[in-house]
């Protein structure tokens, strides 16, 4: 065996670059996130009472800010919401919910979590509404009350950023329903 197999030049210029990381293919940078969405309060209330009713309530992870989605059922258009960061989430019994992070939004939904007289939606855990562990931004989200056609969930930041609230229309002739988007971004 040849012991100066090392030393001819293009094989130690090739040796040096992969150790220093130089020869690595070009990886994508982080997601350019533009966030102008500010932390003031996002209300909507231009619908009265129409029977709607709270589905399922769900988390994403996105690049740029988390998101939580609650699902509406028994209505054909759907626009009354309330997003806005608080002090404490308090319910119409006057007791706060505590949520971790160090900003707590209250969203307030107009739609019950019963269809008629059925429950529509209760969560398996009232302080874990959902799974958000991981996220950069969500540090949980808990259910409050479903109280006289609304419905309260408090959902816990680690930091007063950046929130956008929406409404996804389903596509006409879908069956689907509409969404309440809450976008919290992970940075201004």
């Amino acid at each position: 065996m040849n012991g100066n197999r090392f030393r001819t030049p293009a094989l130690l210029t090739a040796l040096t670059l992969a150790l220093l990381g130089l020869a690595a293919p070009a990886q994508a940078g982080p997601a350019r996130c533009t966030t102008p969405w500010g932390s003031q309060p996002q209300v909507r209330d231009t619908a009265p009472y129409t029977g709607a009713y709270v589905q399922d309530v769900r988390s994403g992870r996105h690049d740029c800010f988390d998101r939580l989605v609650v699902d509406i059922g028994g209505a054909g258009a759907f626009d009354s919401y309330s997003v806005r960061y608080v002090d404490r989430v308090v319910g119409s019994s006057g007791i706060p919910t505590p949520v971790r992070g160090g900003a707590d939004i209250e969203v307030v939904v107009g739609a019950s979590a019963l269809s008629g007289d059925d429950v529509a939606y209760l969560p398996a855990d009232r302080a874990e509404v959902v799974d958000v562990s991981g996220y950069r931004t969500f540090r949980q989200v808990a259910w409050v009350e479903s109280f006289e056609g609304s419905t309260v969930l408090a959902l816990g930041t680690r930091a007063r950023l950046p929130v956008r609230a929406f409404v996804l229309a389903p596509p006409v002739g879908s069956g689907q329903d509409p969404r309440l988007v809450v976008d919290v971004a992970h940075r201004w």
